[in-house]
């Protein structure tokens, strides 16, 4: 489960080992610990990291075909993860040290910079083969922060992007070595955390508007 530290100013929060799927648990569990975050005084910053082969493979599939009773309600509580992050008024980074695809490459996105291991793992929309379409309000976010032609490639192709072709393509900030990257994550973060506090939060929700509402109509999640 995800674990959240505290290095000075920057908050690091590490999402877990294993695939850090969105269970709901899991949900919940990054939900109170953003929620830490914007509750904090003073300046601060977040970084998200993971340990081991995987930053996140996405939605729990597994528990979804179990709860497809619950379809509707999961679906709009991972668009308001999504929204939270993007919105959060504190600089916010995204460490990749694996495998980031579906849900969790969009939760990347989220962020404000991302950072990727240049040697080893991959970058991933794979909606076009697992036949899922993508709901409206995930099209908005990812078309909002990536270029359009990544965008379309990405979303058409479900292209499996290494860290030096994400960094080229536009999809992270930067290809790093991974020894040290969390390091340099906290370190970049940290040079923001004085602008943490209410006029960033306005800027992100002003500049984001038409992704946030998309993402926080719960009148049809899956349209």
């Amino acid at each position: 489960m995800p674990v959240l530290d505290r290095q000075d100013q920057v908050f690091v929060l590490d999402l877990g080992d294993g695939e850090n799927r969105f269970h709901p648990d899991w949900i919940a569990s990054v939900r109170a610990a953003l929620e830490e975050v914007e509750k904090a005084d003073g300046p601060r910053a977040l970084v998200t990291a993971a340990t081991g082969k995987f930053y996140s493979s996405g939605l729990d599939l597994e528990w979804l075909t179990s709860h497809l009773d619950r379809r509707d309600q999961y679906v709009a509580s991972v668009h308001e993860l999504f929204a939270r992050v993007l919105s959060l008024p504190v600089f916010t980074v995204a460490v990749l040290q694996g495998h980031a695809f579906a849900a969790g490459a969009m939760f990347s996105l989220a962020h404000d910079f991302r950072m990727m291991r240049a040697d080893r793992g991959f970058w991933c929309l794979p909606e076009a083969d697992i036949d899922i379409p993508f709901t409206t309000a995930m099209t908005v976010l990812i078309q909002a922060r990536l270029g359009p032609r990544t965008a379309h490639e990405a979303m058409v192709t479900a292209r499996r992007y290494g860290g030096t072709d994400a960094a080229a393509s536009g999809i992270v900030d930067l290809a790093v070595a991974e020894e040290g990257a969390r390091t340099a994550a906290v370190d970049l973060a940290r040079l923001q955390a004085d602008k943490a506090g209410d006029t960033l939060g306005t800027i992100k929700a002003r500049m984001y508007a038409p992704v946030l509402a998309a993402l926080r109509d719960t009148s049809n999640p899956l349209g």
